[in-house]
């Protein structure tokens, strides 16, 4: 049987920089979405995306966001992976689908030191804040074989994520971030990341408590309060069309 051929994803045409605060960007901004193609078309990339999910300043509800974003890049035939770096280790739950279990197995017999779980369709790692832990994040992305790979960390952890051989390359980042009281702060880290070749959408409300439990048992459905598509869309490479 022939192997599938793999898209890759074209480049995006090159906009007129726009200013955020201190900080010029590069690309548009539409509704929280940094880097969007010109024609409003979402493209998408190659499998085996990769995603950092992170705080900026004191914002909070990075962790649900992560969690949420996850449910959305699952399916019944993949299982989205959540890396959490220096979380709290995640129980399994009764009910977890045939994918989470599969991808369980297979980080289990290749980390054998941690304790991956099965939660809903989603499978969650919990990895310790340090460069050994980035590293066994890296390799767990590896172990997902294509599918996507949430990688949440604090604040102070993004920097050494992006530079630290061997952790999780991420394809795009995602950032809870309060505009209000951190503007600047949110510019330079999203300036950053763009430098880097990131996809950046940025989340400038928490979600609600229901939405955020519901994703941490990796049960949360589309139409229960979770991300916006067009986070979603730039994120996960969907397509969109505005």
């Amino acid at each position: 049987m022939s192997r599938p051929a793999t898209r890759t994803a074209p480049e995006a045409p090159v906009e007129a920089p726009i200013a955020f605060g201190p900080v010029v960007l590069k690309g548009g901004s539409e509704n929280g979405v940094y880097g969007i193609p010109g024609n409003g078309t979402f493209e998408a990339p190659g499998r085996g995306t990769v995603v950092l999910v992170a705080a900026v300043g004191g914002a909070e509800g990075s962790r649900g966001a992560a969690a949420a974003l996850s449910c959305a890049g699952s399916g019944m035939d993949t299982a989205a992976l959540l890396v959490d770096v220096g979380g709290r280790v995640a129980r399994p739950t009764l009910i977890a689908s045939a994918s989470a279990h599969r991808l369980e197995e297979r980080l289990a017999a290749r980390l054998p030191r941690l304790r991956p779980a099965a939660r809903g369709e989603v499978c969650h790692l919990s990895v310790a804040a340090e460069e050994d832990g980035l590293t066994a994040a890296g390799t767990a992305v590896t172990v997902a074989r294509g599918g996507l790979a949430v990688v949440h960390v604090a604040p102070e952890l993004m920097q050494p994520l992006l530079d630290t051989e061997g952790a999780p390359r991420p394809d795009a980042a995602l950032l809870r971030v309060d505009l209000a009281a951190e503007r600047s702060l949110v510019a330079l880290a999203v300036g950053d990341l763009l430098e880097r070749g990131l996809r950046v959408a940025v989340l400038k409300h928490r979600l609600g408590w229901v939405a955020e439990r519901r994703a941490g048992f990796g049960a949360l459905g589309s139409d229960s309060g979770g991300l916006p598509e067009s986070l979603l869309g730039r994120l996960l490479g969907r397509e969109a069309r505005g």
